[in-house]
């Protein structure tokens, strides 16, 4: 099976990956539409304790409305789903591969895996820009 996201890990603080992972996703021209502490959620609503977690819904508007023009129902696949989360010390960021999302569609085009293409390579530049940088 395909892996479903793209991950790296980072000895960065939690906190400071964070910060930069939405930093990155601005400069490959994202915005984070949502943002959800699954940590405080699940506290909240199980009374249970896990690591520090964040899912980030990121969108590029652009992308996002030539996909929809495709295949209007990819809107639930939307956004592109970023999660940071530590991890025994280390800081994971995976993100939903675009290409995984688009083989769900039934109109997998030409068209609807090129605009995936784009969202993967904006989204792989991300994770690498957190990656290298020295923040």
């Amino acid at each position: 099976m395909t892996d479903l996201t793209m991950k790296i890990s980072t000895d960065k603080s939690y906190d400071d990956t964070v910060a930069l992972v939405k930093e990155q996703l601005g400069e490959a021209g994202f915005g984070v539409l949502t943002e959800i502490d699954m940590k405080a959620t699940l506290k909240k609503k199980l009374d249970v304790d896990i690591e520090p977690q964040v899912i980030l819904g990121a969108c590029r508007p652009q992308l996002a409305h030539a996909a929809l023009q495709v295949d209007p129902s990819i809107a639930a696949l939307l956004p592109c789903n970023v999660v940071v989360r530590s991890d025994g010390g280390q800081t994971v960021i995976e993100a939903f591969d675009p290409d995984v999302m688009i083989s769900m569609s039934p109109k997998a085009t030409s068209e609807l895996r090129d605009i995936a293409g784009e969202a993967r390579a904006r989204l792989s530049d991300a994770l690498k820009a957190v990656e290298t940088s020295d923040a």
